[in-house]
């Protein structure tokens, strides 16, 4: 009998072991620590105007940028920001120099919107060569170049020059000087009416220069170049 009992004794603490090995679970491992329940709500960071706003790189170019940013100002299209579109009017007008047409003629032309706040601002450490050019032309006080073709003479400040030949425009009175190799070029001042009152035509020269009288009503010149003011 008292076999029998320690054999009974003997299989209850098996058990009772077996149930506790059971608990454990995975191999005896422990669980895995309880994680926070995931958030149903998308977290985004908070976003104001000033973390919106574009960075620009320090200096002259980072400057009008941020400038133009805070002063809402519009660019021309085409251009990504205020430095790219002054430094793209720099560069042109430079080209236009060296191929003898008038760089604030083309400039007068193009501007508008605020194209001139941009100039403004930005020439001056951007393009100090044509700074000033481009503050006459802003200002109204910039002396046009005249290539050739039909203008009728204004008291009043002209408009730009066309931009074809085939169009009349407006010219100042005053004296214009073409310099260069000039060949077969002619040129004539002319009443409202169209009748002559001065012309020349020149097979050569290297010098030509006219004076147009406030009593003029027309020039026109074929052949001649750019006329540019003298004085």
């Amino acid at each position: 009998m008292r076999r029998i009992r320690a054999g009974v004794g003997t299989l209850v603490l098996s058990a009772a072991a077996m149930l506790v090995s059971g608990c454990a679970g995975d191999g005896g491992q422990d669980d895995p620590a309880p994680r926070a329940p995931a958030s149903s709500a998308p977290q985004t960071a908070p976003t104001n105007s000033k973390e919106a706003a574009r960075q620009h790189a320090p200096g002259p170019e980072g400057d009008l940028d941020r400038l133009a940013d805070r002063k809402g100002w519009e660019v021309s299209s085409g251009f990504t920001s205020a430095s790219a579109y002054v430094a793209d009017v720099c560069k042109v007008m430079t080209s236009l120099q060296k191929n003898e047409q008038d760089p604030g003629g083309w400039l007068a032309r193009r501007v508008k919107g605020d194209d001139p706040a941009v100039l403004r601002a930005g020439m001056p450490k951007l393009c100090p060569k044509w700074s000033k050019v481009a503050s006459q032309v802003l200002e109204g006080d910039y002396a046009y170049w005249y290539p050739n073709g039909t203008y009728v003479v204004v008291k009043t400040k002209p408009k730009p020059p066309p931009r074809s030949s085939d169009e009349t425009g407006e010219i100042s009175p005053g004296t214009y000087r073409v310099t260069g190799d000039v060949a077969n070029c002619y040129w004539e001042r002319a009443t409202q009416e169209g009748k002559v009152i001065d012309s020349r035509f020149l097979t050569a020269s290297k010098d030509v220069t006219v004076r147009i009288r406030d009593t003029d009503g027309q020039f026109r010149s074929e052949n001649c170049g750019v006329w540019k003011p003298v004085g």
